[in-house]
């Protein structure tokens, strides 16, 4: 499984296409996000890596969860997405 960062300053476009990318070559991926605007980021980036693979007729889904990650030192709580096909 490919893990990706996402982070508020991330650039939807561009997680969409790393998304869509491994998502084609049949593995799943795990976005972990730490706060709210990283969230939004890679929500985005979903809907618009699922814009990308359907016209091949691949269906996206996506599982939310928390996770625990240490940063720095710091255990923080983050939420993870696992991406893959249906």
């Amino acid at each position: 499984m490919e893990n990706l960062k996402v982070s508020a300053s991330s650039q939807p476009k561009a997680v969409a296409g790393a998304i869509a990318a491994i998502t084609r070559n049949n593995e799943n991926v795990e976005i972990e996000t730490i706060g709210a605007g990283a969230v939004n980021q890679a929500v985005k980036s979903i809907a618009i890596a699922r814009g990308f693979v359907a016209p091949n007729g691949i269906e996206l889904i996506c599982i939310p969860a928390f996770s625990q990650i240490d940063v720095d030192g710091e255990i923080k709580t983050s939420i993870k997405f696992v991406v893959g096909k249906r």
